[in-house]
């Protein structure tokens, strides 16, 4: 059986949020997000089990899509 999930937030020294998602067994799991200390998404994706898959999404400053990178799986 799958462990529970928990909501998870990082911050910036600012104060500003920095970075969100889940954890699932203290690794993290489904969608994240990472952003500036002005608040514009950084990045975006997916972790399964800590690892990260699928698309990432790396962000302009002005929040326009910069590059999508493909992960491999291991």
């Amino acid at each position: 059986m799958a462990g529970s999930s928990e909501d998870y937030r990082h911050y910036h020294k600012d104060g500003s949020l920095w970075a969100t998602g889940q954890l699932r067994d203290g690794q993290p799991h489904g969608y994240w997000e990472w952003f500036r200390k002005d608040g514009t998404k950084l990045r975006s994706g997916h972790f399964e089990a800590g690892a990260q898959i699928g698309e990432w999404t790396t962000y302009d400053k002005a929040g326009h899509v910069y590059k999508v990178t493909r992960m491999k799986r291991a």
